[in-house]
Order: structure tokens, then sequence, then C-alpha cells
């Protein structure tokens, strides 16, 4: 198990590679379709120090207000493949260092992770609730009203979030591995040599 501490630095995030389990601490950022749109056609000066060395979430949560603080009932990652027009560019003008969601992303981003020194850490599904115990602080909130709730830009602060690396900065894909591996099987059952 990898402790990733955020911010962190590009030779940290080199260093790792698909299938290394890491356990996240710091402050990072949820961002889904209108957050990606937006932070590619607004270009928002404020949200860069957010994002600089950090990680984006894909993530629409389930929030509550308690008190006049907000806090994370349920955290599970949403689908990547949807941000994957954007994703390579965000990672390139906000200087991200890596991705959380869930099914993997595409050839652009992957190029863009090896190009600036990025990973993409798949979160496990079916998991919201449990995630969001890993959420120990709401730091800020931006486009809440803009956006809605599951699309809003949450800054958080976490402990212990878990993840495994399936993209890293080598031009490594476990998602694009176990599609070319599961392709070939099913040729063969489909199409059994005699």
């Amino acid at each position: 198990m990898i402790n990733l501490e955020l911010p962190s630095s590009e030779e940290k995030i080199r260093g790792l590679k698909i299938g290394d389990e890491v356990h996240i601490f710091g402050t990072m950022i949820t961002a889904r379709d209108a957050a990606h749109k937006y932070l590619i056609e607004e270009q928002p000066d404020y949200i860069r120090p957010y994002l600089e060395n950090s990680l984006i979430y894909h993530c629409g949560p389930v929030v509550k207000k308690s008190n006049g603080a907000w806090s994370f009932v349920a955290a599970g990652p949403t689908t990547s493949i949807r941000e994957e027009p954007y994703e390579g560019t965000v990672i390139q003008n906000y200087n991200v260092r890596g991705v959380i969601g869930k099914g993997g992303m595409g050839d652009k981003t992957l190029a863009a992770l090896n190009e600036h020194g990025a990973v993409y850490l798949h979160a496990i599904g079916g998991l919201a609730s449990l995630l969001a115990q890993s959420v120990k602080e709401v730091k800020d909130v931006f486009m809440l009203e803009e956006f809605g709730v599951p699309e809003a830009m949450w800054v958080i602060e976490v402990e212990d979030f878990p993840a495994v690396v399936t993209m890293d900065p080598h031009k490594n894909s476990i998602h694009t591995k176990i599609k070319s591996e599961s392709t070939e099987q099913a040729n063969r059952l489909i199409h059994p040599v005699v």
C-alpha cells in the first residue's frame, strides 16, 4: 500500500505503476461533465490552486448541510469515459497529477498522463457510503447554484481514500489490456480452432 499525499510532485506520480494500491491523503476536487466543460471554456483562475499537483475525482456526491457545514453522505465514483474529450487538456492546463473515477479512460487521456506525469486511479463502485467516510471535510464548493449538487466542484479533504492505479504515466492501461485479452478469449470461444 502506498500513501499518496496531496499536493504531490510529478516525480512521485511518475514512480507509480498500474496495479499499485494507494491511500490518498490531502485536498482534492470533484468534477464531472459540466465542470470539465467549464474548465475548458472559461479557464477560471480561482480554481487553479485547488487543481495544481492534486487530483480530480469524477464523483457526483450526495451531501447534507448541518449547522452551516457541508458533509458527504455518499461519494461513489462516476463513469470517467464521459470526460475523455476534456481530460487531457484539463490535465495540461491545470497541472493536475491524476484523476479518480471508474471504468478507465481513452488514448487521449493516456497520452496526457504520460506527457504531464499523471495517473488514472480506479475507485470501487458500490462503496459510496464507505468512500464518504474518507472525506473528512468539505473545504469549499464552487458553481453549486449554477450546476447543482452532483456537478458542482467540491473541494474536499480526504484521509485513507483507497484507489488503484489502472493507467500510469508510462503508457500502461489495465483497461486496454483487459479489453484486448477479453476480446481474444471471446474470439477463441466463438471461433474455436478445430
